[in-house]
């Protein structure tokens, strides 16, 4: 079975769950950095949106009853890729570093709102 969760009045869900069984998998909509207003936290601080981003995976993850422990892949699009090392230490105080999850990472041009700096995609498998 899947749920949809957290529909967005702009017509996406926030995650889905899906039943797998003896778990469930959570699969995030992209995560960017903007506030409960819409408003983009941290305009110009790669290091502030990316923290802001992995507190929002984090949350979400934890609503449906896991924890980042359970995150199994991660997508990842930046604006510049120099950011790279910024963006490897925030992710690290989030992750499990013993086992990492699968990771993609892309540099990209712009997204829906130009002083966005990145997106991040997260999936999750959390035991019943």
């Amino acid at each position: 079975m899947v749920k949809f969760k957290d529909i967005a009045p702009t017509g996406y869900s926030k995650y889905v769950e899906i039943d797998l069984g003896a778990s469930k998998m959570i699969i995030l909509s992209g995560q960017v950095a903007f506030d409960a207003e819409g408003n983009t936290v941290g305009k110009d601080n790669f290091e502030q949106q990316a923290e802001h981003i992995f507190q929002s995976i984090k949350s979400i993850v934890e609503k449906a009853g896991g924890s980042m422990e359970n995150v199994v892949k991660l997508t990842n699009y930046l604006t510049d890729v120099s950011n790279l090392p910024v963006f490897k230490k925030v992710r690290d105080r989030y992750i499990n570093l013993a086992q990492p999850p699968a990771s993609t990472t892309m540099e990209v041009s712009q997204f829906v709102k130009a002083d966005l700096l990145l997106e991040v995609e997260a999936t999750a498998i959390i035991s019943k």
